[in-house]
């Protein structure tokens, strides 16, 4: 399954919440969710250690929304496959899928930066 790292429409549909702003809104999202999306990872790897599994899930659903709103496509695809495995089957074989999402996130981030200019 090969996703896109970013659905421009998404970001089309951000930058139509503010019009004729010169696109401060999408850079104040984007920049949120930039600065947001390692803590939550940070989340993921701290929940994984300690064996909690609701904050584990919750950690994943965060960064699936987040994911879904500014377009992150390739990165909430596995965020979502993430929270699902947690929920059905624990922690024993996120592992290799955490770090998969962190090299996601790496690639979504080099985008946004693109796109805001950072």
């Amino acid at each position: 399954m090969s996703l896109s790292i970013l659905d421009l429409e998404a970001i089309e549909n951000l930058r139509a919440l503010s019009p004729g702003d010169g696109d401060v809104f999408l850079k104040e999202i984007l920049t949120i969710f930039i600065e947001d999306t390692p803590a939550r990872i940070v989340d993921l790897h701290n929940s994984r250690a300690s064996v909690d599994i609701p904050g584990f899930v919750r950690a994943a659903h965060s960064i699936k929304g987040s994911s879904s709103n500014v377009g992150a496509t390739e990165l909430r695809a596995i965020a979502e496959h993430l929270e699902h495995q947690a929920r059905t089957n624990g922690l024993a074989q996120v592992e290799v899928q955490v770090a998969e999402l962190e090299a996601a996130f790496l690639r979504v981030d080099a985008e946004l930066k693109k796109l805001i200019g950072g």
